[in-house]
């Protein structure tokens, strides 16, 4: 039985034994990627960068188009669905929309060839930084709301940091977002994503007060209900994500994006529950389709066994800066052979600490999740010998 000695912050390390076999959710049968039935689970994706692309941090991502696509494959395999070019996907943070548009585009054909199902994030990053006009604000999102609805995709409706910067009040938010349901052919997702993970959309929906920011939320959402599909809220507040799904118009879902307090927001209670579009189910993708289909049986209580424990290490990837939680993320996804390196566009891969990854490391070998724990230690071992932790 081997050993890491892993280390910790201030300079000291511990010593962890790995675990030798996976969880059995790894290598369960899963029933041919049949959906789940009780709740409706989109996994937000990373990309995998190109390792031998020679490009700066600064300079238009290199993808691996074809282990990004794989990596896509494996969620549907699962049953999960996927939300494409997200912020998971580091839209924003090193996916520009030149890159956005093309992972769109191979996402969707991807998913008609597989029977997927497939969300993708329609924003305004084709703005260059700088004042901007509502107008022109306004076109951008119907550019990309187009492009996704050509493809065949649901729309989701992405918080957008011009539209933050334009807008001098709530009447801005709803007189824009009022036009763009009315142009969607088909009902979307409006995505309300928090400061804390993003810090230009502080404010947004016209207020930095968040009750009244829901006031004008709910308001967008009451005057089009048959334009809104669902909403997907990633404020970490798990009190207020309940309150608001309670005041939604019937046939209007709440996807989760708490990825702090998701188990008891998916069980929910005797007046509701959320369904899920979450960027722990990348790492979690076929734990979390597990446990989804435990819950399919009624079973509440073995789907919260199944789901509890994995909250530490979704609490650990996401702790502040949070934005930069897509670092675990990428990292998680090669030590479980998904992919062949851990190097992300916009060289994000140095966002983290080495004390951070190894705890992150620490916690999905806990949890089972590498399905083969050998090549995990293994790749593990080279990283912390790189770091200069000697084993």
């Amino acid at each position: 039985m081997t050993t890491l000695r892993l280390p910790s912050p201030g300079g000291r390390s511990r010593t962890y034994t790995p675990r030798s076999e996976p969880a059995s959710f790894v290598v369960a049968d899963t029933a041919g990627g049949a959906a789940l039935a009780s709740r409706t689970v989109f996994s937000a994706a990373h990309v995998v960068a190109d390792p031998y692309a020679d490009v700066s941090p600064d300079e238009p991502a290199a993808v691996d188009w074809d282990a990004t696509l794989a990596f896509r494959r494996h969620l549907w395999s699962h049953g999960l669905g996927v939300a494409e070019a997200m912020d998971t996907a580091q839209r924003g943070m090193g996916l520009d929309w030149a890159g956005a548009a093309e992972l769109i585009r191979r996402s969707a054909a991807e998913a008609k060839a597989v029977g997927g199902r497939i969300a993708c994030g329609v924003g305004t990053d084709q703005i260059a930084p700088g004042p901007r006009s509502l107008d022109e604000v306004r076109a951008a999102y119907e550019e990309q709301l187009t492009l996704v609805e050509d493809t065949g995709s649901q729309a989701i409706l992405m918080a957008s940091r011009a539209l933050s910067a334009a807008a001098t009040g709530p009447d801005d938010y709803l007189s824009l977002y009022s036009h763009l349901l009315r142009q969607a052919s088909e009902p979307v997702v409006l995505h309300w994503l928090g400061p804390m993970f993003d810090p230009a959309l502080d404010g947004y929906w016209g207020s930095a007060d968040l009750d009244a920011a829901t006031e004008t939320f709910l308001q967008v959402i009451s005057e089009h209900p048959d334009k809104v599909d669902g909403i997907k809220i990633s404020l970490l507040d798990a009190q207020r994500e309940i309150e608001l799904r309670r005041r939604l118009p019937r046939g209007v879902r709440c996807y989760t994006g708490d990825d702090f307090n998701y188990p008891e927001l998916i069980a929910g209670d005797e007046q509701g529950f959320s369904h899920a579009l979450l960027g722990i189910f990348d790492p979690l993708g076929p734990l979390a389709a597990a446990a989804v289909r435990v819950l399919d049986t009624g079973d509440t209580k073995g789907f919260r066994e199944l789901l509890d424990p994995t909250v530490e290490l979704s609490r650990h990837l996401f702790r502040t800066p949070t934005r930069f939680y897509k670092t675990g993320v990428v990292f998680l996804a090669w030590l479980a052979g998904h992919q062949d390196h851990f190097t992300m566009v916009g060289g994000l891969q140095s966002a983290r600490s080495l004390p951070h990854l190894a705890r992150a490391y620490e916690l999905a070998d806990g949890l089972g999740l590498f399905p083969d724990p050998a090549v995990a230690e293994a790749r593990m071992k080279s990283l912390l010998s790189v770091g200069g932790v000697d084993q």
